[in-house]
């Protein structure tokens, strides 16, 4: 492991890092605070991918391909979400979860 810091330590800090995305995907009202909520919960499953392959097999790297096929996947996601929302601005004018609803297709 690191030297210095446990295993526990870690999976302390990626605990509260996935329940404070958890709290800001569901109190947030503006889209953009709840996509940067996402990509912080999808952080931390990446780092415990990363460091529960390194304490239970530190020289196989599963984890690690894991973990990168996660951070593709979710700069896919952003970059999706954000087209979504730049063309949400251009017809209502806010990024506002509380707008969307009276949109019109």
């Amino acid at each position: 492991m690191i030297e210095g810091i446990s295993i526990y330590e870690i999976l302390t800090l990626t605990t509260i890092l996935f329940f404070i995305g958890i709290y800001g995907f569901l109190t947030r009202r503006n889209l953009i605070s709840i996509l940067i909520s996402v990509e912080m919960i999808l952080n931390a499953s990446v780092v415990n991918f990363v460091i529960i392959n390194k304490y239970l097999y530190p020289d196989v790297l599963q984890g690690v391909l894991f973990s990168i096929f996660i951070i593709a996947i979710a700069a896919a996601e952003t970059a999706l979400a954000v087209a979504i929302i730049i063309n949400l601005y251009r017809q209502i004018s806010s990024v506002e979860v509380k707008d969307t609803e009276v949109m019109k297709f």
